[in-house]
């Protein structure tokens, strides 16, 4: 009774085991693995064998799963899972070992020459195989002994017989070794023993025979065994995401399927269904996969006659003299006859404002001739891809090209959902035999949020980089893991960067904190920020909020600590998760116009892209408006409200300038003030901040000033007010500290200990009066 008791809790024990997520049960591994190695290797040797057991399930590498049940057999030398697993598993790695006895017909028709030469060969098999059939035999041994232990009947059995015949195999070919030294003997004489030739052909045969038989062992044919590839379809459909795609492609291939059969029963069709496709779609949403399986879809419907997939881009078709385009297009498309013709982002072909020298136009119209032509057309296909805004753009300016694409033919596949990304990353991890914890895939998911801010979001190629880039920081760390786990686990972690931005300690509040002065910014920005942590509460448990503007204007004379603080204040956005970066990007009039029409407004949006997810700091902003009515600089403004407008809180703007100026800037433009409702002033600083951030700076350096140095700018500063504010005071300093390093060094001991960390008043009068006549 009491043996029954603890069986059922035995049962029930694996039963709760059973039952786990290979999720749940992977945490589980990796939280409790050390504790379990040490207290309960019995009970860790379950684990880890139902674990593989699920890897097994869900189709992961025999290999990989056959490590996982060796690190069982470690820890539990008679688990009968992992024993008949990996005895399973070496049987199957033995199905091919004779295979190498194949041996060429020998004919005693031959010359002596061609028998010499067979025989040489048969020789070079038997010696090469023999030391292969030992070991094997060993190892079939011990795996024999290894069964015995667990009791499988059917397994032990199924092991004498493989064990008797390779024995029988072993001794045939040693033997065989034997006969072949004896017939060399004897051919090398005038006269040779006929029987050694018969014997030679007996043997071959015998061998054949337990060829036959050793294959009817494991249940394999004598025939080579082809796997199954799967069809275009199938790889369609085990795609992840893309549900809208999958149907269209089904729809299809139904239709091309339904057109060969009405073929096959003699019915015509004049006006076949256009082979080629537009593949619209932002990086990684899968246009080059699904181009080869369209190719693929084509090949096996015999629409075309090979599925291969000529993958081509402007570079390889846009020459850079006359005639050198046109020879390119058509090399490329003869390549393609047959087949199918992939031109990635295609909208290069035409550039915006491209000049007499640009071919790509010539391109675009050599391609059309061709596809149109009795030579090429209906003999391959075309399949264009891109961006979609870009793509349709292209298409609607080249109307010969357009009429080549039917609207039915044009596929939209659409960025993939954040699970989606989660899925994809899983996946590419297991191919790299690598396991995501759910702590994991959590910080994945976060990492996807911070990349994923414009259309150049790379999805499931960013999520490859990022799962590659954990395996990397993966393998650079000192890992205090068992090595199953080292080896094979990605955990949270691994995808946590380790860079200086992880190492600051204080909080971005604390860093304005810090800052001198600027006493009723930090109120403002303080005030400002909980507010916007406040609504974004509210908003979020679904309460009445306030919408918020994050665009501001910061107005103030130069050194007033305007680019320091909107440092600060995108990263509190970060932090209150109003930003997913929280960078800061500083551009002025430069970074911004150009010198035509058109191209200030390709610059802003190009500064304004590397802003996304961030703040765009746009430094003495009222230098983009003149009342010059030829200046670009109402190019770039109307464009920086275009893209605020399209691009939402994913980007924020700040505008930066003297108070005056900033306003007739705003002026200017009605979409572009109503956009900025948050202004901040940053005052001058007095004399008594200038002197506290010269010494911060000073201090910074492990430098201190002298008491007569500071009473000194005490002094020339209440009398003499300067320009520049914070800029000044750190410009002062660092003159200061060349003025000391020429003093010390004329002096007749330069290095002394106490004088190489003192500014003292002569440095400062110096670098007072280089900076006044700097002015």
């Amino acid at each position: 009774m009491m043996e029954s008791t603890k069986n059922n809790t035995y049962h029930n024990r694996n039963s709760e085991i059973d039952s786990m997520s290979l999720e749940d049960l992977l945490a589980y591994l990796v939280s409790n693995y050390v504790e379990l190695q040490e207290k309960n290797p019995s009970k860790l040797a379950t684990l880890l064998s139902t674990f593989a057991n699920k890897l097994s399930e869900i189709g992961m590498r025999n290999e990989f799963v056959k490590i996982w049940m060796e690190k069982v057999l470690e820890l539990d030398a008679t688990n009968r899972e992992s024993i008949l697993y990996l005895t399973e598993y070496n049987w199957q790695e033995k199905a091919n070992i004779l295979d190498s006895l194949t041996f060429s017909a020998i004919r005693e028709s031959d010359n002596r020459s061609a028998r010499k030469t067979t025989i040489g060969q048969y020789k070079q098999i038997c010696q090469q195989f023999l030391p292969t059939a030992d070991d094997t035999l060993e190892e079939l041994r011990r795996e024999n002994q290894l069964l015995q232990t667990v009791s499988e009947t059917k397994l032990i059995q199924a092991y004498k017989q493989i064990i008797e015949l390779l024995e029988n195999v072993i001794e045939e070919i040693t033997q065989f070794v034997r006969l072949l030294d004896d017939y060399e003997e004897s051919a090398s004489m005038t006269f040779y023993n006929t029987s050694y030739f018969e014997m030679i052909q007996k043997t071959v045969s015998t061998l054949n025979e337990y060829k036959k038989q050793w294959k009817t062992y494991f249940a394999i044919s004598t025939d080579v065994q082809l796997v199954q590839e799967e069809s275009a379809l199938q790889q369609l459909e085990n795609m992840i995401g893309l549900t809208e795609v999958k149907s269209r492609i089904q729809d299809f291939y139904a239709y091309l399927k339904y057109q060969k059969q009405r073929k096959q029963v003699g019915f015509q069709t004049k006006d076949e269904l256009s082979l080629n496709m537009v593949l619209l779609g932002n990086p990684g949403t899968g246009k080059t996969t699904l181009a080869r399986l369209l190719a693929k879809i084509y090949f096996e419907l015999g629409v075309l006659p090979s599925e291969e997939v000529i993958e081509t881009n402007r570079s390889q078709l846009v020459g850079s003299f006359q005639g050198q385009t046109e020879e390119n297009v058509r090399m490329i498309v003869e390549k393609a006859l047959g087949g199918v013709l992939f031109i990635d982002e295609a909208y290069s072909l035409k550039r915006e404002g491209q000049s007499g020298n640009d071919y790509g136009q010539t391109a675009i119209d050599t391609l059309v001739s061709l596809m149109s032509s009795s030579e090429y057309g209906g003999k391959f296909s075309v399949i264009l891809a891109g961006y979609p805004e870009e793509m349709r753009q292209f298409l609607d300016s080249n109307p010969g090209l357009r009429s080549r694409f039917p609207a039915s033919n044009i596929i939209d596949l659409p960025n993939y959902t954040l699970d989606e990304l989660i899925k994809i990353g899983d996946m590419i991890a297991k191919s790299n035999d690598f396991l995501v914890t759910n702590n994991g895939k959590k910080e994945l998911a976060y990492l996807i949020e911070q990349e994923r801010v414009d259309s150049t979001f790379g999805n499931a190629r960013t999520v490859h980089n990022l799962i590659m880039q954990a395996i990397f920081q993966k393998g650079t760390k000192n890992d205090k893991q068992p090595d199953i786990f080292s080896y094979t686990v990605l955990d949270k972690g691994d995808f946590q960067k380790t860079n200086s931005e992880h190492l600051i300690s204080q909080t971005p509040m604390e860093q304005l904190n810090q800052l001198i002065g600027l006493s009723e910014i930090k109120e403002a920005v303080q005030t400002y920020i909980s507010f916007v942590k406040m609504q974004a509460y509210r908003h979020e448990h679904n309460f009445p909020h306030v919408p918020i503007q994050l665009h501001s204007v910061f107005t103030g004379n130069p050194g007033t600590g305007k680019t320091t603080v909107a440092k600060i204040y995108a990263e509190l956005l970060k932090e209150c998760g109003m930003l997913k970066r929280g960078h800061l990007v500083v551009a002025g009039r430069a970074d911004l116009i150009a010198g035509y029409v058109g191209q200030s407004a390709i610059k802003t949006k190009k500064k304004i892209r590397e802003a996304l997810g961030g703040v765009l700091f746009i430094d003495e902003a009222y230098a983009l408006f003149r009342e010059n009515s030829s200046d670009y600089g109402k190019e770039v403004v109307d464009t920086l409200v275009e893209e605020m407008t399209k691009h939402g809180e994913n980007l924020v703007v700040v505008l930066a300038g003297y108070p005056m100026e900033m306003e007739r800037l705003l002026e200017s433009n009605p979409g572009l003030k109503s956009r900025f409702k948050k202004f901040f002033h940053f005052p001058d600083y007095s004399v008594e901040e200038l002197i506290a951030i010269m010494i911060h700076y000073a201090n910074k350096y492990a430098y201190e000033i002298d008491d007569k140095a500071i009473q000194f700018i005490q002094n020339v500063l209440e009398k003499h007010p300067v320009k520049g504010n914070g800029r000044y005071a750190e410009n002062m300093i660092h003159e200061a500290l060349q003025q000391q390093a020429l003093r010390l060094m004329s002096s007749d001991n330069p290095y002394d200990q106490h004088s190489v960390n003192v500014i003292q008043i002569d440095d400062i009068k110096m670098a007072y009066d280089i900076l006044k006549k700097g002015e």
